[in-house]
């Protein structure tokens, strides 16, 4: 079976690439594009690359043929809890850097077949939609049909209540459909959760204890909340906004998630985790911020796997007819 051939835009810290590796289904990374110092750094430590930080902007198109587009561009400006500015095209707000990559598709000598984005479910709010109409209605000038859907990872066998848009285009007539895909049962969240976990994950700031579950309050609009069944959406700001909830350790004490527990509900392995410390090394008495985010700013692995696995089945269908 051919490799498929990957281009990653705002590549994070590859999660694209991970789907791929858990299918063990046969890829090649044509090229991978961040500018974040840190996610490439990650990405470089997890597959064993050398790539450097680089801008999607004024990036120019590889010469080598590209069977899949996957890109994930920056969402802050799309975010309910970000800046909501949008992402307007030429506006020059980080989430309008989507529009890079329909130059990059129009740069190319060959259209790829596939493209995948992921955002917040935030572009479909009516004061944000309009971009992402925008958006599809460029695909669609370039030849490309494209469906869309909201996709919550609690669906996909993680507990972590997760809701991200998905749009799969594909050039030509899509038939790809997201009823197709394999939902799993959610695994219990005592799965992903350290057994021992240090003093330095206790929440002691009674500021914050005092909002627990009294609802939406000015200080952090409702999010502090006990973590139970699963965790709520993990956000880049872990440890100073925890977004994905708090743990109810006994004794009137609470803690907060871990940067391996995030990671392992985005999806990456122990393994994977243990290579990120190494080029993270938290300093003496403190929390790694580098990892939260890039946990915050992923995509759910086990999301992607099923999207790529229903490509996958319907590329190798046609392959053999």
């Amino acid at each position: 079976m051919n490799k498929v051939k990957i281009l990653e835009l705002f590549g994070g810290i590859g999660a694209i690439r991970k789907a791929f590796i858990n299918l063990k289904i046969p890829y090649e990374v044509v090229d991978y594009i961040e500018i974040d110092k840190a996610c490439v750094k990650s990405y470089n430590a997890l597959f064993g690359e050398s790539y450097k930080q680089k801008s999607v902007v004024g990036y120019k198109a590889p010469n080598e043929k590209i069977d899949l587009i996957m890109h994930g561009s920056p969402c802050q400006d799309f975010s309910r809890i970000g800046k909501k500015q949008g992402g307007v095209k030429n506006s020059g707000t980080r989430s309008s850097l989507l529009f890079e990559t329909i130059r990059i598709i129009k740069e190319m000598k060959e259209k790829p077949k596939w493209i995948i984005w992921e955002n917040v479910k935030g572009v479909l709010d009516r004061n944000m939609r309009d971009s992402f109409f925008i958006y599809l209605k460029e695909l669609e000038s370039l030849g490309y049909e494209s469906k869309y859907e909201i996709l919550n990872a609690m669906d996909f066998g993680i507990p972590q209540k997760r809701e991200r848009i998905f749009v799969v285009s594909c050039l030509g007539t899509n038939s790809f459909s997201f009823n197709k895909l394999e939902r799993k049962e959610t695994r219990t969240l005592s799965e992903f959760l350290e057994k021992d976990v240090s003093e330095l994950y206790t929440m002691t700031q009674p500021y914050m204890l005092k909002f627990l579950n009294k609802g939406i309050d000015n200080s952090f609009k409702g999010r502090l909340k006990v973590i139970k069944d699963f965790s709520y959406t993990i956000s880049t700001k872990q440890m100073r906004v925890p977004n994905s909830g708090i743990i109810d350790i006994g004794n009137g004490q609470y803690r907060y998630l871990t940067e391996r527990e995030c990671l392992r509900l985005m999806g990456f392995d122990d393994s994977d985790i243990d290579k990120l410390e190494g080029v993270h090394p938290r300093r003496k008495n403190c929390t790694s911020s580098k990892l939260y985010k890039q946990a915050g700013n992923s995509i759910v692995v086990d999301v992607l796997m099923v999207i790529i696995k229903e490509i996958h089945r319907m590329e190798v269908g046609n392959a053999s007819k």
